[in-house]
């Protein structure tokens, strides 16, 4: 590690710090239903949009009500994105001539963007049309990160309404999350990525002589747009195969900054956005912090073990860190800081092969999943995800003191106990027993590349990464079989339906509850001692879920490593 590689660390934190006010506040005055300054443009639209759907911005939903908006929503945008697939061959917009996408491989993909997973099984260029990119990918992306946010910002009015039945609607937060946040950022970032060298074109693949004098066919199209909402709502799915490690995702070290920001912004900016819903900036300060010791934490350990490198190398005379699988545009603290920012946020994306990563240096992103990924997490799902830990947090409180736990006022009863383990529980039931299956079955093994505990990590990471709705891997699995892409599928909706309709349910029932005046037996959960406890809760639930399979895998790779063993 050196000096120069922390200071580039923290740079990065300093931006993403300095745009959650500005930026929290614009989502708070856009989901208030406040004027801004894009309303005289787009307000016309989101009129016109709720006449056409039947629904007014005053009319609000039960959370019931709310779930099954939402529920029949993304059914439909699962089912258009796999028809899309299944005729591509037919379809317009398709200069390379793709052939209709193979059953199971249609629907793992349908079900990774619809989840805001975006695992892919298939080679971007070499697979799907660009209208399948374009009207399929593309639209999901913004759809299954404005479902994220929606269910975030009905949570929060469960905890910070005084009293009522209804949680929102559904339609609106949709329409208004796409219309004034998602959209009008992303026109933006795509001009930038046009700028600074990334394809935006409907042109056929270009055919070009290399110095040699050999033939190569050079993979463009509209790339820039799809990147835009592919990292500000932490989808990840790559318009290339090399994700961000290719130079037409990431041409420079200045679009690898403004990506990594892009990741993070609207997700810590959230935590601005809850503190001012209830009004108490200090409570969403204590949930960023919070967020940011974990990820502190975890860049620190990823960092430290790219750059001791391989003992193995070492042992042959060779020093220096671990550059296996990284780009030298980005060199190692700018790939270990990108690995575990794409891991705590649920993005996916990867400017460098996490399968070459050292074992300590690649448990890290995999700890980063199992955690639910609430450090700082996806778009809306971060939020939501660490609110789960909250309530089992006062929870925990209200135990060593004897009271009944409350949080902003409202009563945690043992409704939102079971609700909130059964969203946190959800994950390790699907990361963990389609892992135990895989390492067992003829089938799941016979996609192994390595043997020994790495083999198994890879397994585990894939699962891990379903379920957690991120779609990073370790490449050294092929996934692209009848066996992965239908249980990697099932896990990906177990991982994000199966959170979201707990979350509805709590929000359900704490926007019901009457608030309760803070009096001198309340826990204070805007300070130090709450952030402290908050961690270790994290810690723990995750801890005692995950350690044995990372007890199996990574740690056991790394003991064999400094031993000299190989496998």
């Amino acid at each position: 590690m050196t000096f120069n590689g922390w200071i580039q660390i923290l740079v990065y934190c300093g931006i993403v710090v300095l745009l959650v006010k500005p930026l929290g506040g614009y989502m708070f005055r856009v989901f208030s239903g406040d004027r801004i300054f894009l309303s005289p443009i787009l307000g016309p639209v989101e009129r016109s949009l709720y006449r056409i759907s039947g629904t007014s911005e005053r009319e609000e939903q039960h959370w019931t009500t709310y779930a099954a908006a939402l529920l029949f929503f993304n059914l439909a945008g699962f089912l258009v994105l796999y028809f899309l697939q299944r005729l591509q061959g037919s379809l317009p917009y398709n200069p390379a001539g793709m052939s209709a996408v193979e059953p199971g491989l249609a629907f793992n993909t349908a079900a990774s963007f619809m989840t805001n997973t975006n695992w892919q099984n298939y080679g971007g260029e070499s697979t799907m049309s660009y209208l399948v990119q374009m009207a399929g990918l593309t639209v999901q992306n913004f759809l299954s990160a404005a479902t994220g946010l929606a269910i975030a910002i009905a949570l929060i009015r469960g905890f910070t309404k005084a009293s009522g039945k209804s949680i929102g609607n559904f339609w609106v937060d949709m329409t208004r999350c796409t219309l004034y946040l998602l959209l009008p950022l992303c026109i933006v970032l795509t001009l930038v990525y046009v700028y600074l060298g990334i394809p935006q074109t409907l042109s056929a693949y270009i055919d070009a002589t290399t110095l040699e004098g050999a033939r190569q066919t050079i993979a463009v199209g509209p790339a820039a747009s799809q990147i835009a909402i592919k990292m500000l709502g932490t989808n990840g799915g790559g318009f290339f195969n090399a994700n961000a490690a290719h130079p037409f995702e990431n041409p420079d070290a200045i679009s690898n900054l403004i990506q990594m920001v892009s990741i993070f912004a609207i997700g810590a900016a959230l935590t601005n956005v809850f503190g001012r819903m209830n009004g108490n900036q200090r409570q969403g300060w204590a949930i960023l912090t919070s967020m940011a010791v974990l990820f502190i934490a975890g860049v620190a350990v990823c960092y430290w073990a790219e750059a001791s490198g391989n003992p193995l190398v070492h042992a042959l005379g060779i020093d220096g860190g671990n550059m296996e699988g990284k780009e030298t545009r980005f060199g190692i603290v700018l790939s270990a800081l990108f690995a575990v920012i794409t891991t705590a946020a649920s993005c996916g994306a990867v400017n460098a092969m996490h399968d070459s990563f050292t074992a300590l240096g690649g448990m890290i992103p995999i700890i980063n999943m199992q955690l639910g990924e609430v450090i700082v997490g996806g778009v809306g799902a971060g939020l939501y995800g660490i609110l789960m830990y909250i309530v089992i947090a006062v929870f925990v409180a209200g135990l060593m003191v004897g009271r009944t736990p409350e949080y902003l006022g409202k009563k945690i009863e043992a409704k939102e106990i079971k609700m909130a383990m059964l969203a946190i529980l959800c994950l390790p039931l699907a990361m963990l027993i389609f892992t135990a299956i895989a390492v067992v079955l003829p089938t799941g093994v016979a996609s192994i590349a390595n043997a020994g505990p790495h083999g198994f990590s890879e397994v585990l990471y894939a699962y891990t990464s379903a379920a957690a709705n991120n779609g990073s891997a370790f490449g050294g699995l092929t996934g692209n079989t009848s066996w992965y892409n239908i249980t990697l599928g099932i896990g990906m909706l177990m991982g994000r339906f199966l959170v979201i309709i707990p979350a509805l349910a709590i929000a359900g029932s704490l926007v019901a509850k009457k608030t309760v005046p803070a009096s001198a037996g309340t826990f204070p959960t805007d300070g130090p001692l709450f952030v402290g406890l908050l961690v270790g809760v994290i810690l723990i639930v995750g801890g005692l879920t995950f350690f044995p399979a990372l007890a199996v895998g990574p740690i056991v790779e790394h003991l064999a490593g400094i031993h000299g063993q190989t496998f």
